[in-house]
């Protein structure tokens, strides 16, 4: 009888390992995700109708599909924002809602591949996106925003929410942020795809980073930039007409879109083959523990 039984559980063991293969050899090949805890999008509704009875906050991500220069992907924004808040939602108690992908990029738009909205499309995602979370139930929204061109229309959005709904909403970039790792020598300009972009990148998602492809750029900065740069020391306010004159639509006529000032989208006066992955998980390291901090002291000031 006991021979019986272990034949029977052998079989059993046999056939376990034959479906988890056949299932192995069914699947998709290009799907490497893992299940993140607390991220919305790996979630099932009933786990997030569990996650509501202990938590109302949630972090929204906000990027763009955006040229990056030929060795950082279009999506690093959007991949930036999201990876960063799947690490946070690690070490605390929020949940993360889908990122948005596209953002305002129209003086990308000279660069194949990169995608943009209106703002008011944009925007109205934003808010809509909140809306829906709102009804199930979280009353703290966090965005956190990966692309510098969308600042002013989150900011629209996040007021909007706050004055049409009950809940709350903050935009995490606005958190103080200590210094991040070691003292390093920082270039003059680092605005896109330089050093500090790069150094994310290879941190968060190193895969899709190709070293081999990134340059030091030659930059050709408006006329009107170089004169504010020549005049400040003898007037340092008009570092306000810096912002009007830099990364706008080509049809503007200024001479300020991404492709007309650098032939390949990377906007640095060092050399982003400096990049490394340590100074990317220095900076991502210093804002986790700043936004950590900052959500429990929200929690403990509301409960």
């Amino acid at each position: 009888m006991l021979a019986v039984a272990r034949r029977a559980a052998l079989s059993l063991c046999v056939l376990a390992v034959g479906a988890s293969t056949a299932l192995a050899q069914a699947a998709n090949p290009l799907f490497m995700d893992a299940k993140v805890k607390n991220y919305i999008p790996h979630m099932t509704w009933t786990e997030v109708e569990e996650a509501l009875k202990h938590t109302d906050m949630v972090v929204i991500p906000v990027g763009s599909t955006e040229q990056h220069g030929p060795a950082l992907p279009l999506g690093s924004d959007s991949l930036a924002a999201v990876e960063t808040c799947k690490l946070l939602a690690q070490r605390t108690d929020v949940l993360i809602a889908p990122v948005v992908l596209a953002g305002l990029s129209e003086h990308h738009m000279g660069f194949p591949g990169t995608i943009t909205l209106s703002p008011e499309t944009f925007e109205a995602v934003l808010v809509d996106t909140a809306r829906s979370l709102i009804r199930h139930g979280f009353r703290k929204l966090m965005f956190y925003n990966g692309h510098g061109g969308n600042t002013v229309s989150v900011r629209n959005a996040i007021q909007r929410i706050n004055q049409t709904t009950p809940a709350a909403a903050v935009l995490l970039n606005d958190l103080k942020v200590p210094p991040a790792g070691p003292k390093r020598d920082e270039p003059a300009i680092d605005w896109h795809a330089g050093v500090e972009e790069s150094s994310l990148m290879l941190y968060l998602t190193p895969t899709l980073v190709n070293m081999s492809r990134a340059v030091k750029p030659a930059l050709t900065l408006p006329g009107i930039a170089q004169k504010v740069e020549a005049g400040l020391k003898a007037e340092p306010n008009l570092a306000l007409i810096v912002e009007p004159n830099l990364f706008r639509p080509i049809e503007t006529g200024k001479k300020a879109s991404s492709r007309e000032m650098s032939a390949t989208g990377i906007f640095t006066s060092g050399d982003p083959r400096a990049a490394t992955a340590e100074q990317g998980r220095d900076e991502v390291e210093a804002l986790l523990q700043t936004a950590v901090k900052f959500i429990e002291a929200w929690r403990a000031v509301t409960r």
